[in-house]
């Protein structure tokens, strides 16, 4: 499978973590994807008008039965929300056909410019780019409790998830309810599985670079209290034991 992430325009980049395109292969196929704490939007060849897929709990097995061309956009954590009307909660572990979050002739119009003709990737991503920058120029100014959700999901992602919920909501000078309410609405996951998220992509992270370690030590470097609660997070999070834990390609 060919894939390739490219950095957003500077005009979104407060939003949006990459762009990226990817050809699934002519025989039929299937991967893994992982849950990444991260919003996509993707369009696909054949005359789809595209859709979003929401925060992952869990992992997905994607099947190509033939050959597909993607362009999508991924968003940064909490970072969605001005680019589609509903709740990120409301769209955790589903998908939603775009049409219905941005009226279907916004949809139409952009998947008629999208497939028609022949541009190369990246100026076929540069059109979704320039229909994200006029959507974000038509939001509402900042969400109620934005700037709240921004200062926890900075202290998670420094803390690589291992920063305790009670601590955090401590730190924000709000109750613990208060803040998860504002999180799940904004970023689609509770604070608690965003940060056990956090956790076990810094133990894959380390995995990349050392695939045979000391599992006991991996877990404590990671955040966990032992490796039994490592293995948890990697049979709900991948599937799989650690040990026997695959990467794969992130498009879904």
């Amino acid at each position: 499978m060919f894939y390739r992430e490219y950095p957003p325009h500077p005009a979104l980049a407060a939003h949006v973590d990459c762009v990226w395109a990817a050809r699934a292969p002519v025989a039929a196929s299937t991967h893994r994807v992982l849950p990444d704490n991260c919003v996509d939007i993707l369009w696909q060849d054949g005359g789809h008008a595209g859709f979003a897929v929401g925060m992952m709990s869990r992992s997905i097995v994607v099947a190509s039965a033939q050959p597909v061309r993607t362009l999508a956009v991924r968003f940064k954590p909490g970072a969605a929300g001005p680019f589609l009307v509903a709740p990120l909660h409301a769209l955790t572990d589903q998908r939603a056909d775009i049409d219905l979050l941005w009226g279907r002739s916004d949809a139409d119009r952009l998947a008629d410019a999208l497939w028609t003709g022949d541009l190369p990737d990246r100026a076929q991503l540069a059109v979704i780019e320039r229909q994200l920058i006029a959507r974000l120029r038509a939001a509402d100014a900042v969400s109620t409790g934005a700037a709240l959700v921004r200062r926890a999901l900075r202290a998670l992602d420094a803390s690589d998830g291992a920063l305790r919920i009670e601590e955090l909501a401590t730190q924000l000078g709000v109750s613990r309810q208060h803040m998860a309410a504002r999180f799940r609405e904004q970023v689609g996951l509770s604070p608690k599985l965003y940060a056990r998220i956090c956790r076990f992509r810094r133990a894959t992270a380390a995995l990349k670079t050392s695939p045979a370690p000391d599992w006991a030590q991996l877990a404590l470097d990671c955040g966990y209290f032992d490796q039994s609660h490592l293995i948890h997070d990697f049979q709900e999070f991948a599937g799989s034991a650690p040990e026997t834990f695959h990467f794969s390609n992130r498009p879904g």
